[in-house]
This record gives structure tokens, sequence and C-alpha cells, in this order.
């Protein structure tokens, strides 16, 4: 079965999304935003792809304070993890925005937050599954 590994400190939006993507995707979900536990999944083969919060209150990675931008760059630094899609997903939805963190981060894929149409958000996570 597919996973999506949700990377979001906010438990309500956690909630939300791995209600969306099990009831109406069909898929399987994990959640963590302890960067060791990230990185451990991704590179495990565990999970399909991964949605990404960008601000992360509370991820920390050997001592210092790191947000899903950074995050991001690692999983595609690695071999391991690199062709593994991930979705950024946030608040931030300026004009720009999108490019600009999809740039930054290397990531595949950008969704701002509030998800308002639950079909399109599960379709974009599917798509890009399809595409490894």
């Amino acid at each position: 079965m597919t996973t999506v590994l949700i990377v979001e400190d906010d438990p309500i939006n956690f909630r939300v999304f791995s209600k969306i993507l099990t009831k109406r995707g069909g898929l399987q979900v994990k959640g963590t935003e302890i960067v060791d536990e990230v990185l451990q999944l991704a590179q495990s083969g565990e999970v399909d792809a991964i949605l990404m919060d960008i601000a992360l209150a509370n991820s920390i990675y050997e001592g210092k304070p790191v947000d899903g931008i950074k995050i991001t760059q690692m999983l595609k630094a690695d071999p391991k993890t690199a062709k593994l899609p991930i979705i950024l997903v946030t608040a931030h939805a300026m004009e720009g925005d999108r490019e600009n963190f999809l740039q930054q981060s290397g990531a595949d894929g950008y969704i701002s937050k509030p998800v308002v149409d639950h079909q399109d958000f599960i379709q974009q996570i599917i798509s890009l599954i399809g595409k490894t």
C-alpha cells in the first residue's frame, strides 16, 4: 500500500491531511517532525512520498533548528532518498513563494494551505508518486 509521510508541526493540520489521505485517497500515512525519524523513514523505503511543512517550529537536527526547506535539501542530496517525491505544504502563499521554495529546496511539488480541494490535493500527491 502507498504510504505518505507527513512532516507537520501542527497536530490539527496533521489530522486533517491524514484524514483526507486515508479516507478519500486510500493511502496510508505516517507522521513525525523529528528530523532523525524523517531521514530514517525516507532511507528505509517505507514511504512513497513526503508532505513537508516548510515552517517547522520544533524540528532540530544536530543541535540546530531546521525547517522543511533544509530537511528537503538534505533528502535530495542523499542518493538513497533523492528520487523520493517531496511536496512542500505551507501557508506561505505569496506571489513568487512557490517558485522560490521549489528552487531553494529541490522539492517536487508545492501545495498551499489551507487545502480546500481535497480531490486535487490527493491527485497531486498520487501523480508525483506515479512518476518515480
